[in-house]
């Protein structure tokens, strides 16, 4: 028999098809052993693993150790560490992810989904009530046909998606209006039950609903996305819509590209070009498989380097010269990331050139700034403007973010005291860096 470790099946090469023809529902968990994340993970799958086999024997774990099981790895494609994937029937050629979950707990929910039915047929009010008491979320659809074609397409998915129906008919109920702090508590308890397995891939069509084209383009944009359902998550993105605006700026976007269609891995937050610039089926599942694949490489936006960047007491940063000023052996690094449209930053950059000038004769430093807007920069995330990232001496992708600076700039954005316009309070702080 299988050797077993924590309730957890040990699967090699060796033994691995007959563990599947052994175990109708196995989820397998392919990690390093000297990886942070998978010995995290391990402590909570083995915790899933013990009560499920109390429960559902039915039911097992095992775990691939990829840097010995090398052959497993490339046959199943495994990318990150931790994977997991779901084994239905001894089916070894279309595993189910396991995305997004890292909880005992949510372990157990998202197996249970998978093992029992999809919907159960409510008869009466009383049986609905029971339903929605026996579990802590309940998902009723009220449908007007009865006819069981209807319902057995949502019965018969185990891993379903909701898609917004055409035409949308919409039925309200408004028992209770509230503020944010009421639904606090019903978000903690839930969100992970409702997003435990997050499709961490989504594709973006930009296009005008009005355009002439509109119609052709959704309708092949449409097609591709039945292939892919459960793996990409496909949205439309209206560029007429103002509201819009944000998510133009995060994707680089202009009236020039559209219509344009990027993919996004919220993993890593790492962006993808679709090649091609006509959106028809074929280019789109070409652009698909090749980023599933693990072929298409991020598409990094960069503003042109400009003449002078390096001619005034602040150095202009782009894309495409970031890495080069700020990893560098022999200077220390200071770099204000701004958005041109932001009141803040347009107060502040009067102030970053000052410090620019204090420090202009100093070798061994360098005041610059980006515009994060227009280039993409996979080092850092930011949720604010204007940010600031110091890189010492030799960092090599070694960062540290300055929350003195921030301090300084609340200060200097709530007052009107002349005195705080000037770099000598931006000079102790970056001294301060130093020491």
């Amino acid at each position: 028999s299988t050797h077993e470790e924590n309730n957890i099946l040990v699967l090699k090469k060796s033994n691995f098809d007959r563990a599947l023809k052994e175990t109708k529902y196995l989820l397998v968990e392919f990690y390093i052993s000297l990886s942070g994340p998978s010995q995290t993970l391990a402590e909570e799958f083995e915790k899933a693993a013990r009560q499920l086999k109390k429960e559902a024997p039915g039911i097992r774990f095992g775990k691939v150790d990829v840097t010995d099981q090398k052959d497993l790895k490339k046959e199943f494609n495994i990318q990150e560490f931790p994977t997991v994937k779901f084994f239905v029937d001894g089916d070894r050629k279309n595993p189910i992810d396991c995305k997004g979950v890292r909880e005992a707990s949510a372990f157990i929910t998202w197996v249970r989904r998978r093992i029992g039915p999809s919907t159960v047929v409510i008869n009466s009010t009383d049986q609905a009530e029971a339903i929605i008491n026996s579990e802590d979320l309940a998902v009723i659809g009220f449908f007007k046909v009865t006819q069981w074609k209807v319902k057995g397409c949502f019965a018969c998915d185990q891993d379903p998606q909701f898609w917004p129906s055409s035409p949308r008919t919409i039925f309200p109920k408004m028992s209770k209006v509230g503020s944010g702090t009421d639904v606090e508590p019903f978000v903690l308890q839930t969100s992970v039950k409702i997003f435990d397995v997050p499709v961490e891939n989504h594709i973006l069509l930009f296009t005008p609903k009005n355009s002439e084209t509109f119609n052709k383009t959704y309708e092949d944009y449409e097609s591709a996305a039945v292939e892919f359902r459960g793996k990409i998550m496909f949205i439309l993105v209206d560029t007429n819509e103002t509201r819009n605006g944000r998510v133009f700026e995060y994707f680089r976007i202009t009236e020039v590209d559209v219509p344009a269609v990027r993919i996004l891995n919220l993993t890593s937050d790492a962006k993808y070009k679709m090649p091609a610039d006509e959106v028809t089926v074929e280019n789109l599942r070409r652009f698909c498989h090749s980023y599933l694949g693990g072929k298409a490489k991020p598409h990094v936006s960069s503003e042109e380097i400009p003449e002078d960047w390096d001619k005034n007491p602040v150095k202009v940063l782009v894309g495409k010269n970031f890495n080069k000023v700020t990893f560098n052996k022999t200077k220390n690094v200071f770099v204000m990331f701004y958005a041109p449209w932001s009141h803040d930053c347009r107060k502040l950059l009067p102030i970053w050139d000052e410090l620019g000038k204090k420090y202009e004769n100093h070798e061994n430093i360098v005041i610059a700034k980006i515009d994060f807007t227009a280039n993409d920069i996979q080092l850092v995330m930011l949720d604010r403007y204007p940010f600031f990232r110091f890189f010492p001496v030799g960092s090599n992708n070694q960062v540290r973010s300055i929350q003195c600076v921030g301090t300084l700039i609340k200060k200097i954005l709530k007052t009107q005291t002349q005195d705080l316009f000037t770099p000598v309070l931006c000079s102790c702080y970056l001294f301060e860096l130093f020491l």
